[in-house]
C-alpha cells in the first residue's frame, strides 16, 4: 500500500532501516602507503562469559569498541585499516580486471536517465540523473503546462561528503512545501528539513534523529514523524508544527514494548493517520483523523501474539489484511464505528498468498503470489468474486503496482521485469485492460535478449521439500561450467527473479547465475517463511547446500566451480555453508554478514536485538534457543579445516550488522583455518549497511566482488 505504512513494522536489523550506528572519531583511517606482504593477525585477548551454565570463550570480543556507537578505539581502527590495506594489496594484481568490469557495468547504465513522470494533484513528478552525477535530481512541472521546477538536487546535498542517502521525500498536499530527510554517514541517523518550493528557501524547521516517513497533516501545518530513542528504536509518533522549535513537538503515540517498532502513514483517501506498531510476528493499528491528529485515537484491534494485520480506510469501512485465521492471510472489512468486527471479504488460500492490497476510488487491487509468481488483480467493491487478473507475457517474471499516488486512478502504473527482460514501466488502462509500455530500461552498450535463456526448476532438499531455483545463462553455455548461486532466506523476503545489468558481466563470461528461493523467504507463501525461522532456521542453510548439490547433479556445474554470495542475513547463510560444506564452493562473498548471531542476540542493549527475538529466538530467556543458535552461529562454529576463498565486507557505521561481526569472524578464520586460500576483509570506514552510496561508487564495489569471483574460479586471469 503505497500511502500506508503497514502495521507489521518489522524494522529488522537485516532487511530494513536500522536504529543505531557507529560514528568514526575522525581519526586517520587511511591505509598504509606501503603494501603489506602478509595478512594482519588480530590479537587474542582473554574473554569469556557464561549463560545457561555454558561458558564460551570469545578472544576477539575486544573488536567491539566499548564506546559504541562511537568508534574511537585505536586498536580497533588500526586492525580494520590493516585489513583494508591487505585487501588493497591482494586486489592490486586484478586492478585492470576491476576497471574493465566497472567500465562494462557503467556502460550498461544510461547516465542521463529519468523516471516516467507521474501525476499527483496539479503536478507531474519525476527524478533524473545527469551524466556523470552520482545522485538524483527531483523535478516537477504543472499538469497544465509550464517549465520544470527543480525540487531537490541530491548531488548538491552530498557535496563534500563520503556518503549520502536521501530518506523521506514528502510534498505537502497544497504543493507548497517539501519535507525531506538525509543521512550523511551511513548510520541511518536522518535529519529532516523543510523547503519552501515557492521561494526555494530552507525553513528554520530542523528535526534531528528521525527514522521514519514525514507525513503532512492538519492542512499542511503539521508533520508526523518518528524520533529514534536513545537506543535508536522508533517507539513513538510525534507532531511538528511548521514554524515552531522542535522542542515544542508533541508526542501522540508511544509504544512500551521494547521489541516493537512504530510507523505512521495516511489512508487511501488521506483522511486518517494510520499508526502501526509491531515486531516480526505481532501487530496493532490505531487511527486518528488527519485533520486533527491530537484527537482521540481509535484502536482497530488489540494486539494478539502471532497475529499480524494492516489497515486502510475507504469512507466508513476498514479493510484489514490479516493472518488471524489463515497462514497466507485473508482480506476482511469492518465498520469504522466497530473496527474490531471483522468480516471476511477474501478467504485465505493454501494456493494463493495474499501479500498486499491497495484501495482506489472505484476498485481495489490485491497483490500476491501463486506458485511463487507475482499476481496483480483488480477487484470490484460490490462483488468480491469479480476479479480481473493482469496478464503478463513470460512464464517467470517480477511484477507489481508501482507509483500510484492518487485515489482516483484511471490508469495504474505497473513495474515488470524478468531475468532476461530489462525493467519496464507500464500503464494499465482499468477500463480497457490494455497495457501500455511507457519505458524499458535502456542499456547504452547494447543488449540482445535472444542470447540468453532463463529457466525455473525445482530441486529436492534432504527432507523432500521441492525448492525453486531461477537460472539465467547464455543459450550456448556448455554444461558443467562455472555457476554463481545467490540467496537471502530470512524475514519472509522473496528474492525476485528480476533483471540485472551488472550480472551480465558474469553471465557473458560463461557463468550461469542462479537464485535459490530457499525457506526463510516467503516465495511460496507464508509457511515457506515460517519453515526457515526460529527453531527451523537450519532448513534455510540445508536448502542452499542441497540446491548447489542438485545443480551439480543436473549438470549445470561441478563441485568447486560454484561461487556463492549473500548479504546481511544472507551473509549469515554464507557463514554457515562455508562451515558445513566448504569444499562445494570455489569462492564466496559475504557482504555485511550477520555471523556473530549468538552474541548479538544475547545483547539486549543493542538497538535491534529485542525486535529480532521473534525471528531468531531469545537466547537470554531460553536455553533451548541458546543451544540451537550456538549450533549454527557462523562465528561460534569456525573449526580447523580448509575454507574456500572468501571476500567479506563491513561498514563502520552499519547500524544493522555492526562492523565487529565480520571483523571478529575474519579474525577467527585467519587464526583457525588450515588452508592458504584468500581471505579478505574490506570495511567501509565512512559507510553503513549498503556499502558506498552513489550509483558509480556502489557499482565499483560490485566490480571488485566480481573480479574476486572470476579470478578465484579461474574463469579469467587477471587482466
Amino acid at each position: 500500500m503505497s500511502k500506508l505504512l503497514t502495521a507489521a513494522i518489522a524494522l529488522t536489523a537485516l532487511t530494513m532501516p536500522g536504529m543505531a550506528a557507529a560514528q568514526s572519531s575522525g581519526a586517520d583511517t587511511s591505509v598504509s602507503e606501503q603494501a603489506p606482504t602478509s595478512p594482519p593477525v588480530a590479537e587474542r585477548r582473554d574473554y569469556s562469559f557464561t549463560t545457561h551454565g555454558i561458558t564460551l570463550s570469545d578472544p576477539y570480543h575486544w573488536l567491539k569498541d566499548q564506546s559504541y556507537p562511537k568508534v574511537d578505539d585505536e586498536d580497533v581502527l588500526a586492525y580494520l585499516n590493516q585489513e583494508n590495506a591487505w585487501f588493497e594489496a591482494q586486489m592490486a594484481p586484478h586492478q585492470q580486471l576491476v576497471d574493465t568490469l566497472f567500465e562494462e557495468m557503467k556502460g550498461r547504465i544510461k547516465e542521463d536517465d529519468s523516471t516516467v513522470p507521474q501525476k499527483d494533484g496539479d503536478w507531474l513528478y519525476w527524478s533524473e540523473f545527469e551524466e556523470g552525477k552520482e545522485y538524483r535530481l527531483h523535478y516537477r512541472r504543472p499538469v497544465a503546462g509550464g517549465e520544470p521546477q527543480l525540487l531537490l538536487d541530491e548531488n548538491q546535498l552530498a557535496e563534500g561528503k563520503d556518503y549520502f542517502r536521501l530518506g523521506a521525500f514528502s510534498v505537502s498536499k497544497d504543493g507548497r512545501y517539501l519535507a525531506y530527510s538525509a543521512d550523511d554517514n551511513g548510520s541511518e541517523r536522518f535529519t529532516a528539513r523543510v523547503k519552501d518550493l515557492e521561494t526555494g528557501e530552507l525553513l528554520d524547521d530542523v528535526i534531528p534523529e528521525t527514522l521514519s516517513g514525514l507525513t503532512w497533516l492538519a492542512g499542511d501545518t503539521m508533520i508526523a514523524y518518528g524520533k529514534a530513542n536513545e537506543n535508536w528504536r522508533v517507539d513513538n509518533v510525534r507532531l511538528h508544527k511548521l514554524g515552531t522549535d522542535v522542542s515544542e513537538d508533541v508526542e501522540i503515540f508511544r509504544e512500551e514494548d521494547e521489541g516493537f517498532r512504530v510507523g505512521a502513514g495516511l489512508s487511501a483517501q488521506e483522511d486518517w493517520l494510520v499508526i502501526g506498531t509491531g515486531d516480526n510476528e505481532t501487530s496493532e493499528v490505531w487511527l486518528v483523523p488527519a485533520a486533527n491528529p491530537t484527537a482521540e485515537q481509535t484502536l482497530v484491534k488489540a494486539r494478539q501474539k502471532g497475529v499480524e494485520y494492516d489497515v486502510d480506510v475507504r469512507e466508513d469501512t476498514l479493510f484489514i489484511h490479516t493472518n488471524d485465521n489463515h497462514i497466507n492471510f485473508r482480506l476482511a472489512t469492518a465498520p469504522l464505528a466497530n473496527p474490531g468486527e471483522w468480516t471476511t471479504l477474501i478467504e485465505g488460500s493454501d494456493d494463493f498468498y495474499l501479500t498486499d492490497f491497495e484501495l482506489f476510488k472505484d476498485f481495489y487491487v490485491t497483490e500476491g503470489r501463486l506458485a511463487g509468481l507475482d499476481q496483480v488483480q483488480l477487484r470490484a467493491y460490490d462483488d468480491a468474486g469479480d476479479v480481473t487478473p493482469i496478464a503478463f507475457p513470460e512464464a517467470s517474471f517480477v511484477a507489481g503496482l508501482s507509483n500510484n499516488p492518487e485515489y482516483d486512478m484511471r490508469k495504474l502504473r505497473l513495474s515488470y521485469q524478468s531475468m532476461v527482460t530489462p525493467g519496464s514501466v507500464y500503464d494499465y488502462d482499468v477500463k480497457t485492460g490494455a497495457l501500455e509500455l511507457l519505458k524499458q530500461q535502456e542499456i547504452p552498450s547494447g543488449y540482445d535478449a535472444t542470447k540468453y535463456k532463463t529457466e525455473r526448476l525445482t530441486i529436492t532438499a534432504r527432507d523432500g521439500t521441492q525448492v525453486p531455483v531461477s537460472v539465467v545463462m547464455l543459450k550456448d553455455r556448455p554444461t558443467g561450467g562455472p555457476l554463481h548461486l545467490y540467496a537471502y532466506g530470512a524475514y519472509g523476503y522473496a528474492v525476485p527473479p528480476g533483471f540485472s545489468t551488472s550480472r551480465l558481466s558474469l553471465v557473458d563470461r560463461g557463468m550461469a547465475y542462479a537464485i535459490a528461493h530457499i525457506r526463510g523467504g516467503d516465495d511460496l507463501g507464508r509457511r515457506w517463511y515460517l519453515q526457515g525461522k526460529l527453531n527451523e532456521r537450519t532448513n534455510t542453510f540445508e536448502d542452499f547446500v542441497d540446491v548447489a548439490k542438485g545443480l551439480i547433479d543436473a549438470g549445470y556445474t561441478e563441485k568447486g566451480r560454484i561461487s556463492a554470495s549473500g548479504g546481511s542475513a544472507g551473509g549469515e547463510l554464507m557463514g554457515v555453508v562455508v562451515n558445513t560444506d566448504p569444499d562445494l564452493w570455489g569462492a564466496v562473498v559475504a557482504d555485511v554478514p550477520f555471523v556473530d548471531v549468538l552474541n548479538t542476540m544475547l545483547d539486549k542493549d543493542l538497538p535491534l536485538t529485542p525486535g529480532e527475538w521473534p525471528e531468531w529466538g531469545n537466547p537470554i530467556e531460553s536455553k533451548q534457543a541458546f543451544a540451537y543458535m550456538l549450533s549454527y552461529s557462523p562465528y561460534d562454529q569456525v573449526v580447523a579445516q580448509d575454507y574456500p576463498p572468501l571476500l567479506v565486507t563491513a561498514g563502520l557505521n552499519d547500524p544493522r550488522v555492526t562492523y565487529w561481526e565480520p571483523a571478529k569472524w575474519v579474525a577467527k578464520l585467519r587464526a583457525t583455518k588450515t588452508d592458504s586460500n584468500t581471505l579478505l576483509l574490506k570495511t567501509n570506514m565512512g559507510a553503513g549497511h549498503g556499502g558506498k552510496s552513489g550509483r558509480f561508487a556502489s557499482l565499483y564495489e560490485t566490480a571488485e566482488e566480481f573480479a574476486f569471483i572470476l579470478t578465484q574460479l579461474g574463469v579469467v586471469e587477471s587482466e
